[in-house]
């Protein structure tokens, strides 16, 4: 039994980390027995969520946990794509994690009214007089990573510019598939649609969600992931068919 050790459910969510939720649906595809613990980032060997456990060994980072998993499980997560499109697979990943999740960051932790319904109740167990100092540090780290990669050193309107880019290179590279790569998931899927589902849960409110529904194969393709890796969640589907135009 692998144990999965995660931030668990929150703001709408079944999983508050979209890398978390990405191995969890790793987990899925690869079809082995896990259990999902709620756990502190501290408890990580490197630091940060999600980490594993399997038969003692413990491996942390959702990328390298995917390695884990095929080469100890032999899966094959691109199963069916020829190189050109695992090349693409990878770079389509690439761009969602390294840049496209840095645009949608600030919507939980920099947005003050989602700030404060969100990421500030993490400490809300803590003492009163350590509260308010934990929160304004780690919302400093946050800034400063974003900062650090680039993004956050753009005004507000130019990091919208850049979210919604990305939105709309998804959303033409997904088309009418199914799924990222064709109509059966791929190791892609899992962290296309963490980010996705993280961005548009209707918890928060920012002007990249407003533009993020805008793309009505993404919100069809976030509902259908949802349904099939979280069907015990309770999610309202989001994506609403146009109505037939009378004629």
């Amino acid at each position: 039994m692998i144990t999965l050790h995660g931030f668990g459910a929150g703001f709408g969510l079944p999983e508050i980390s979209p890398y978390v939720t990405k191995t969890e649906v790793h987990l899925q595809m690869a079809g082995v027995a896990y259990e999902r613990v709620q756990a502190q980032r501290e408890s990580s060997p490197k630091g940060q969520l999600p980490w594993i456990e399997d038969d003692g060994e413990m491996i942390a980072d959702s990328h390298f946990i995917r390695l884990h998993l095929e080469r100890k499980y032999g899966v094959d997560f691109d199963e069916g794509l020829c190189p050109v499109q695992r090349a693409q697979a990878w770079a389509i990943e690439r761009m969602i994690e390294n840049h496209f999740a840095w645009t949608t960051a600030h919507v939980r932790w920099l947005v003050p009214e989602n700030f404060a319904k969100g990421p500030a109740m993490f400490f809300k167990a803590l003492p009163p007089e350590m509260q308010e100092d934990l929160r304004k540090q780690i919302q400093h780290e946050i800034a400063g990573n974003i900062r650090a990669v680039g993004v956050g050193r753009h005004s507000e309107a130019e990091i919208l510019g850049l979210g919604v880019r990305s939105l709309a290179a998804l959303s033409a590279l997904l088309g009418d598939q199914a799924f990222m790569m064709g109509e059966r998931p791929t190791g892609v899927d899992a962290v296309a649609f963490g980010v996705l589902s993280g961005l548009m849960t209707p918890y928060f409110n920012a002007p990249i969600r407003d533009q993020a529904m805008r793309f009505d194969n993404l919100v069809a393709y976030v509902d259908r992931m949802m349904a099939g890796v979280y069907p015990d969640h309770d999610w309202t589907p989001l994506f609403r068919a146009p109505e037939a135009v009378a004629a």
